[in-house]
């Protein structure tokens, strides 16, 4: 329900959420962050995360924070990829097709497969 636009819940999910939300402040803080950063993955807006990850470390957020700290491991490449429209997705998922069926095949030759 975080990463679901509120227009898309049902009345009854949407007064479930709020009302989780309402007893529970972390989880309150946490809906914002993530929803800003869904904002900022969505509409490209990397020169945006610098200011969202200060804002992180000012919330009292411990799951967040170790999240953002892989993020800023890499921070010029995470932002590159929240900017620009260009994308190695399709070249991932075919090395990744290719590592699964690898794995697939692997101790699956005899002997009389590998000889000349």
């Amino acid at each position: 329900m975080i990463l679901s636009r509120s227009d898309t819940l049902d009345e009854l999910q949407l007064h479930q959420f709020k009302t989780v939300l309402g007893g529970c402040p972390e989880l309150t803080a946490l809906t914002e962050h993530v929803r800003t950063f869904a904002t900022m993955l969505a509409q490209r807006q990397g020169r945006q995360l610098p200011g969202w990850i200060a804002a992180v470390h000012g919330a009292d957020l411990l799951s967040l924070h170790r999240s953002v700290s892989h993020l800023e491991g890499d921070l010029d490449a995470v932002a590159v990829g929240l900017t620009l429209r260009w994308s190695s997705g399709v070249v991932e998922g075919h090395v990744n097709r290719i590592k699964m069926l690898e794995r697939q095949m692997f101790g699956r030759t005899g002997l009389p497969l590998r000889r000349p």
